[in-house]
């Protein structure tokens, strides 16, 4: 199976230090979801793995994320797209759980779900945790530079991410990177 595993905020759409708190807030970053639809066109299968701490914060509710959800799959499928799966963490980073990024919980739910082994699954986020929980689990790391990611852009060398850490200019980027390589990694 061709899986690649995703975050959502900074990756696939805009980020807000106030939080993405309704489908009006939620804007697909240039490119994302066409790059999205490349990847299953070319047989991946697209996960999302996202923290949203801001469900335990009270800044909206499960509806209000799933109304979010809802926009990205109809805005993916009006470009040719799928994302097979969101698996998020709604807790807050004082919580101590085992699901925010960047413990590997949603990941480990990942490969159950799927029955699969992740080592060597493409992950791909705009921060170093996103990679940190990836990489636990053995994927390979894969770093935008949007979102969060746009303060690493110019250097060599991205702090706290983990070695053999691949940065890429947007998720198209990292689409035509692995639609390219035609195996994971």
């Amino acid at each position: 199976m061709k899986l690649v595993i995703l975050d959502r905020d900074g990756t696939i759409n805009h980020d807000s230090a106030e939080y993405i708190k309704s489908a009006d807030e939620w804007v697909p970053l240039p490119g994302a979801l066409e790059a999205g639809a490349r990847l299953c066109h070319a047989g991946w299968h697209v996960v999302v793995a996202s923290n949203q701490s801001g469900l335990g914060r009270g800044l909206f509710d499960v509806s209000a994320l799933n109304a979010m959800h809802a926009k990205m799959h109809r805005l993916l499928a009006a470009c040719g797209g799928r994302i097979d799966a969101v698996f998020y963490c709604p807790h807050g980073p004082n919580e101590a759980c085992r699901c925010r990024k960047p413990a590997p919980g949603l990941f480990e739910q990942i490969g159950e779900r799927y029955g699969v082994d992740l080592r060597g699954v493409p992950t791909v986020g705009d921060s170093p945790r996103d990679l940190q929980a990836g990489v636990a689990v053995g994927c390979q790391p894969h770093l935008v530079l949007t979102g969060k990611g746009v303060r690493f852009a110019g250097r060599a060398l991205v702090p706290d991410c983990p070695p053999g850490t691949r940065a890429h200019q947007d998720l198209s980027a990292f689409a035509d990177h692995l639609i390219a390589r035609g195996v994971a990694g």
